[in-house]
């Protein structure tokens, strides 16, 4: 068992609209985070990768973003093994997201 899920866009804002309870983070670098994100997603890179563990309620679902779905699949995994329960990856990344919002 790879320890996430898959989740499409439309799944994502489903999810959203139901719940404030969902946790969203971006891992693509933070020039293209700043350039467009989901709206209220963190950008998690390897300096605050610790501390956002250590502070995120780890029984709240959680979103992985990467540009296309791909790298986010290898995070999500990754922060699955530190004890996130409900944890998924964007298919088709923040590209998908953004076609879906254009």
């Amino acid at each position: 068992m790879s320890g996430f899920k898959h989740l499409s866009v439309n799944e994502l804002i489903h999810m959203s609209e139901a719940s404030t309870e969902v946790q969203v983070v971006d891992i693509r670098d933070s020039a293209s985070f700043a350039a467009g994100h989901i709206p209220h997603s963190i950008n998690l890179n390897n300096e605050n990768l610790a501390h956002y563990i250590a502070g995120a309620d780890m029984d709240k679902p959680l979103v992985v973003v990467c540009y296309h779905g791909m790298s986010s699949q290898s995070a999500a995994s990754y922060l699955n093994e530190q004890g996130f329960d409900d944890v998924y990856s964007l298919d088709g990344g923040f590209s998908a997201w953004s076609l879906a919002h254009s």
